[in-house]
């Protein structure tokens, strides 16, 4: 049965370009298969394989980075988790496009058994960071949602709505720990007083509050692999994406008119432009092509630089 290994890190990197291949060196002899970022911050990944070879693969993880908040989920069978490895630098492991922020002075973490207690405090502002298309999904009572397309958008939003003399206790959350460790220091660097953020985020919550009932959390939980969201005891949930736009879409709107796989659906039928669809219906046609005759379309595994 295969596996799901989610983790980051942030530590500091002298040559994202050398590390690069030894990750996907060691990543490829274990036939793991997933997405790896690496920055002169850090690197965050999830990547899908049998347990044993996602246990050498954390531990090595481990020599380069020291201890790492690994978060492990189930998936169905090998076709659900992703379709190849790749293993590529990037200027940041999550864009947020802010210059000499010091991830040294973050928010405090809660952990997923205190975070409920948290949220019953009535001055606290609560804030979900992550991008509008996850959390139309699902997400925690009463938080914010900043209506961001991307994370990059984050600190104008911030900048925008939030009053450090006013709301001096915000708490912060997203899948896996990542974008509110960021987000959080940004806070910090605003002059916001107190500054929380979720332990290894939603996925660890999921896992630490497992069939508590009085868990805070409502519907599902998008992730970026093929499984497209969880459910809280984290099983695949019931939604599948549309890759024109990359929207969540439920069972209801797979029955939409408006929805034609690979090419559109309810929440982007209106802002796609025939020429884009007939582009989509032209990879979806050799994505179908590739798939009868056995390959992958997307591609033979690789590292890229």
């Amino acid at each position: 049965m295969n596996h799901v290994l989610a983790f980051y890190k942030f530590f500091q990197v002298s040559s994202p370009d050398e590390l690069c291949p030894l990750v996907h060196d060691r990543a490829r002899s274990l036939d793991i298969l997933g997405t790896v970022l690496i920055a002169n911050e850090g690197f965050n990944g999830t990547v899908v394989g049998e347990q044993c070879q996602l246990e050498s693969f954390s531990v090595f993880l481990e020599e380069i980075a020291g201890e790492i908040s690994f978060k492990w989920s189930d998936i169905k069978d090998e076709t659900d988790g992703f379709l190849r490895l790749k293993v590529v630098v990037k200027p940041e492991i999550v864009s947020f496009g802010v210059q000499n922020l010091d991830l040294a002075q973050t928010g405090e973490k809660v952990s997923a058994l205190e975070w409920d207690e948290l949220l019953k405090d009535p001055d606290l502002l609560l804030i979900d960071t992550r991008n509008k298309y996850e959390i139309d999904i699902g997400t925690f009572e009463n938080s914010v949602s900043p209506e961001t397309e991307n994370f990059r958008q984050f600190p104008n939003w911030a900048e925008a709505n939030i009053d450090p003399e006013r709301q001096k206790k915000v708490a912060m959350f997203c899948t896996g720990g990542i974008r509110c460790e960021k987000a959080s220091a940004f806070l910090k660097q605003m002059g916001v007083s107190e500054v929380f953020q979720l332990d290894g985020g939603i996925l660890n919550y999921f896992e630490r509050k497992a069939g508590r009932s009085e868990e805070a959390w409502r519907g599902e939980c998008f992730v970026f692999d093929q499984r497209v969201s969880v459910t809280k005891d984290l099983k695949q949930g019931r939604y599948e994406q549309c890759y024109a736009c990359r929207h969540p879409i439920s069972l209801e709107e797979l029955k939409s008119a408006d929805y034609e796989k690979g090419v559109s659906c309810p929440h982007c039928i209106d802002r796609v432009s025939e020429q884009r669809k007939s582009q989509f219906r032209e990879r979806q046609k050799q994505v179908s092509l590739a798939r009868s005759r056995g390959y992958n379309h997307i591609g033979t595994q690789g590292a890229k630089q």
